[in-house]
């Protein structure tokens, strides 16, 4: 019945509208639900490389593999905040599309016709490719191919990841230990310490110490996961 609903009439310019709003809307959402958890996820792997620091300077026994644990925190952290630059960039992106698909609805009310629009597609085409909103912006998609805002888009399968050089990782990483670490330092340097009773230290030491191998047995067996 749709169907030949189509054939015979046009659609409904203010149902179109409202859909394509809609559909804005979710992703948008959708964009900030993400840009929330990567926020979470930077600061479990800095909290990561504190306490990894700490666990290596209580035990010098174990600064060897202490090392290895905080670069490996550093690249999550390094990675977690390009994806968070990236998110926020293309929630810039659906902003711009949402500008322009309601200008471009209002001047269909003004002139009675609309013109498709090389920018919106441009912006569309990329926010298609972005794994997160694959599914919702290529129903946009449809819906602004419709409405005659944009034209048919091809080729919008994801791009290949491009794999970042192993100096460029391990320059990001350097400058997030310093970072990190130097803040930290500061942070302690800067802060008086009061004197603590002598049988209470060893508990809270402790105390520390089995906090901190929790997190990282817990980020260990997410980084295996995620290996395999």
């Amino acid at each position: 019945m749709e169907s030949i609903k189509s054939v015979f009439f046009r659609p409904d310019p203010q149902a179109q509208v409202r859909k394509c709003n809609q559909l804005i809307r979710q992703n948008t959402r959708k964009l900030d639900r993400d840009i929330a958890n990567m926020k979470i996820a930077e600061n479990k792997a800095k909290n990561f490389i504190i306490q990894a620091h700490r666990r290596a300077q209580r035990n010098p026994s174990q600064a060897k593999q202490a090392e290895k644990d905080i670069r490996v925190f550093a690249r999550e952290l390094v990675r977690s905040r390009k994806q968070t630059t990236r998110l926020v960039t293309s929630k810039a992106q659906l902003n711009s599309v949402a500008m322009q698909v309601q200008e471009a609805f209002a001047v269909r009310k003004i002139e009675g016709s609309i013109r498709s629009s090389v920018g919106i597609m441009k912006d569309v085409n990329s926010l298609v490719r972005l794994p997160e909103l694959t599914g919702t912006m290529r129903e946009l998609s449809q819906e602004l191919v419709k409405a005659g805002i944009i034209e048919e888009m091809v080729g919008d399968s994801l791009p290949d990841e491009l794999e970042e050089e192993d100096d460029e990782v391990e320059t990001e990483v350097d400058k997030v230990l310093g970072e990190i670490l130097q803040d930290k330092m500061s942070k302690v340097g800067a802060t008086p310490t009061t004197p603590t009773p002598v049988q209470q230290q060893p508990v809270a030491e402790d105390e520390d110490e089995e906090d901190a191998e929790a997190m990282l047995d817990q980020m260990r067996g997410r980084l295996e996961a995620l290996k395999s």
